[in-house]
């Protein structure tokens, strides 16, 4: 159950956003300002609440992390141990520079359908909306099953990030796996989906990097500032990508499924062949209740080495995200995400950790804002609260 206190108060400043249209300019991004602040700190109910989750901060030999050094070497095994199990990365493609295919002018900011190689063998196309104004601009990669969904040609309402992402100043990339979405399998596939050397989430955060890689080549961008964001599926992805890659400057991921949790069924499915269970097809039993019992791949050794998402969070220290929350991922999971607030407190830092929460998956136009005004605190130049002091 929603905390009341918690609930009641983003109920109170939804209708304030909604009736924000007559109110003075910048009267909603405030309102959705104070509201971010409010979601870096766990509801009282899990406040320094870590559940069975094992320690980020205990090394696998039970050795405790005590200092930043410790820390960095902790990091090093945690990433160790998962890349062995999900598969090591081919060489990243640097030096690349986007293949412009279509351009479309507007009022605030252009439209360009873009051409680049994601994977070794494997080019997509994408859109990169590049806002009208001067000098160097922060950015953020957009993930979802296709990309036309993200600059708001697909229909689906408040799932428009890349599009109200450069209204705001963003330079917004926006990618997405159109022809395994349209043959239902989904994900990439490293070298083939036939034989597989990476499990698909962990081939999804590589050609992420890749992105990332040719978008900080592009004039316009700010390296050092570009973000990285999805929803559901996309949200997923944009959790790998942004815990595997570390350039990526900060995340937000849209009800993903922040841990492992067989109880939500198709919401948070890492056990599926496109996620991490992957084996060559033929496939059987997907979007299934029997799925979990007969999952392959590396998802049944992690479960079986007691091992959970909350060990890839912490690879984010000290680097900002923002869970928001939706049906997958409710209050509760702040016991998974205080691990990587405690990882955080050991480094010097605050308030790197966030959450909003909703009762259903779909993001609507309160939780967007609050992960626009997310991108803008920690992407902006200005220097942020929630900075190390």
């Amino acid at each position: 159950m929603y905390p009341l206190r918690r609930f009641t108060a983003m109920l109170c400043l939804g209708a304030l956003l909604a009736g924000c249209t007559a109110a003075a300019p910048g009267t909603e991004r405030s309102l959705s300002r104070r509201l971010l602040d409010s979601c870096s700190k766990p509801p009282e109910a899990y406040r320094d609440v870590y559940g069975e989750y094992r320690s980020p901060l205990l090394f696998y030999n039970g050795d405790s992390v005590r200092t930043a050094a410790d820390w960095e070497r902790r990091r090093a095994e945690i990433r160790a141990r998962w890349d062995s199990l999900l598969g090591a990365w081919p060489p990243l493609i640097t030096g690349q520079r986007f293949e412009f295919v279509d351009t479309l002018p507007g009022a605030g900011f252009d439209r360009y359908r873009v051409r680049f190689r994601w994977l070794p063998a494997d080019t997509t196309e994408g859109y990169l909306l590049v806002p009208h104004r001067a000098g160097r601009k922060p950015a953020v990669i957009t993930l979802f099953y296709e990309p036309e969904t993200a600059v708001g040609l697909g229909g689906k309402p408040c799932r428009d990030f890349a599009l109200r992402l450069a209204e705001r100043g963003f330079v917004a990339l926006s990618l997405g796996t159109t022809r395994t979405t349209r043959n239902r399998t989904y994900s990439l596939y490293y070298p083939s989906i036939d034989r597989a050397t990476l499990q698909p989430l962990s081939a999804l955060a590589c050609a992420a990097a890749n992105a990332w890689e040719t978008l900080a080549r592009f004039p316009e961008v700010d390296s050092t500032r570009i973000g990285v964001m999805g929803h559901s599926y996309g949200g997923k992805w944009a959790m790998f990508a942004s815990c595997l890659w570390e350039k990526f400057a900060c995340a937000v991921w849209g009800d993903p499924g922040v841990v492992f949790d067989e109880t939500k069924g198709g919401y948070v499915n890492y056990w599926e062949p496109w996620y991490l269970g992957y084996y060559p097809p033929p496939w059987e039993h997907t979007w299934s209740d029997e799925g979990p019992a007969n999952a392959r791949g590396a998802y049944p050794v992690l479960r079986r080495e007691g091992r959970d998402l909350h060990e890839l969070h912490a690879l984010m220290a000290p680097r900002p995200f923002l869970v928001s929350g939706g049906c997958a991922d409710g209050p509760e999971r702040w016991t998974a995400l205080n691990h990587t607030v405690a990882v955080n407190r050991l480094l010097g830092y605050e308030d790197r950790v966030a959450m909003t929460n909703r009762p259903l998956h779909d993001p609507d136009s309160l939780s967007n804002e609050v992960a626009y005004a997310f991108f803008e605190r920690w992407l902006s130049s200005e220097d942020p609260k929630g900075r190390k002091e």
